[in-house]
């Protein structure tokens, strides 16, 4: 197909240029031009009117929890947690043992119905679900498959269940290593908890099964995970991590707010991959990580949402203004930091899962993942204000179609792949079961 009259903005490295037109074909942007030209040179090729939209690499997500999405609108009952080991208690963990496979399935569609409309093509889950372990990872692979996105997927290893459980978790993610080799647009990971929910044994076990295949782990997110590793090993947690093999250039580590300059150091040098998710800790009130320092440190900082909805804008903005409250100072987390981390880092990241694919530019042999953003600038928009535009100006029901590996996902902002009605109607019908087995898990403690 050929996209003309476009507005083409890529982020890494920054360039707007207009009245484009890309070629597509066997998943890849196969040339780029001016689009007067390319419509002379291929008239056989579909047409497809950008009408002068912005068409720009599809948003990427660092981290999320596709499993989260039956909490929208569910009461916690008795009192509200005071800090997040009582959400993590009173919420999360009754919550993921209340899922089945059907649950994981519908958490799925719900999420990728939302992440096409809100122009997200790559995210990165991070999965528990404890009753249902067995081939949860493949359920959700299918999901996203029929939703035409891509993902890398992992299972959450964890002890707060038992041995029995932890062992199941471990196998899981060995065997989707190797199954996720033979599906195209997925990838995987490693999955863990956190330090504070996993002995040295398991954590042995995980690297024993990992095939080197770096891992995806909650990291310092609040001081209750710091707390736990030196009561119970004498060390910190990332120096734990390092100790076990678990840091390196290979490993996402999410959150990182409550660490020390050693251990921001330690990250830096292993080439560990932190992620930012500052919605969530606003939310869970858990403080915000040192973004600034690890920026300038040259820490490799992602960009996710944490199971929040998949408006990567709002991440950027929630970015942008939470560390000029936390610091008092309206220089912090510069718009160049926010879509550094947001783009360039992100996409370094997904290319990392998806070594054979270029993400993250709209380039002649690079992957096909693209937006379209319905945008109107009432001033100027160049290379260098960018940045500003996007976290003042875009907003996610801008976006009016979004590309996956070449195949439109949506277009003029109708979904192509998902019946949004019909997934929203088994996700009603099916949240009571989910939120009283939830309320079941919490009454027995």
């Amino acid at each position: 197909m050929l996209i003309t009259n476009a507005t083409l903005v890529n982020w890494s490295p920054r360039k707007i240029a207009s009245n484009r037109a890309l070629l597509i074909r066997d998943g890849s942007v196969a040339e780029i031009g001016a689009s007067a030209d390319m419509v002379e040179r291929y008239p056989a090729e579909t047409i497809y009117d950008a009408r002068g939209r912005y068409v720009m690499p599809g948003n990427i997500c660092a981290h999320t929890h596709f499993y989260s999405t039956f909490s929208r609108g569910l009461a916690i009952p008795g009192a509200p947690p005071r800090d997040f080991p009582e959400v993590l208690r009173k919420l999360w963990w009754p919550l993921d043992r209340a899922l089945t496979a059907e649950s994981v399935r519908l958490s799925v569609l719900v999420s990728a119905v939302d992440a096409i409309k809100h122009g997200t093509t790559t995210l990165f889950d991070h999965h528990s679900s404890p009753n249902a372990i067995d081939g949860s990872l493949d359920v959700i692979a299918s999901a996203i498959e029929q939703a035409g996105l891509r993902a890398v997927l992992c299972y959450e290893v964890s002890d707060r269940n038992g041995a029995e459980k932890a062992e199941m978790a471990i196998a899981e993610n060995a065997r989707f290593l190797k199954a996720a080799r033979d599906r195209q647009n997925i990838a995987a990971t490693f999955g863990l908890h956190a330090s504070l929910t996993l002995s040295t044994d398991t954590l042995m076990k995980c690297v024993g099964a990992s095939d080197g295949s770096g891992f995806h782990i909650h990291v310092a997110e609040h001081e209750a995970d710091q707390e736990n590793s030196v009561e119970r090993e004498g060390v910190r947690v990332v120096e734990r991590l390092y100790r076990a093999g678990i840091l390196d250039g290979q490993t996402i580590a999410a959150h990182g707010i409550h660490l020390d300059p050693w251990e921001i150091s330690m990250l830096r040098t292993t080439g560990t991959w932190v992620t930012h998710q500052p919605r969530s800790n606003m939310n869970n009130g858990v403080g915000a990580m040192a973004f600034d320092t690890m920026m300038r440190g040259g820490v490799n900082v992602c960009l996710g949402n944490d199971g929040f909805s998949n408006d990567m804008w709002a991440e950027w903005k929630a970015a942008y203004f939470l560390h000029k409250v936390v610091n008092r100072d309206p220089r912090a987390a510069n718009g160049e930091y926010v879509a550094f981390a947001a783009t360039a880092f992100n996409a370094q990241l997904a290319r990392l899962f998806f070594p054979r694919t270029q993400l993250g530019e709209l380039a002649s042999g690079h992957a096909a993942d693209l937006i379209m953003l319905d945008y109107h600038p009432f001033t100027p928009l160049t290379v260098d204000n960018l940045p500003w535009h996007a976290i003042f100006g875009f907003e996610s029901d801008m976006i009016s179609a979004t590309m996956v590996n070449g195949k439109f996902l949506m277009w003029d902002r109708v979904l192509l792949t998902l019946d949004e009605a019909s997934i929203a109607a088994e996700a009603l019908a099916h949240a009571p079961e989910v939120w009283a087995r939830y309320a079941a898990n919490v009454a027995a403690g």
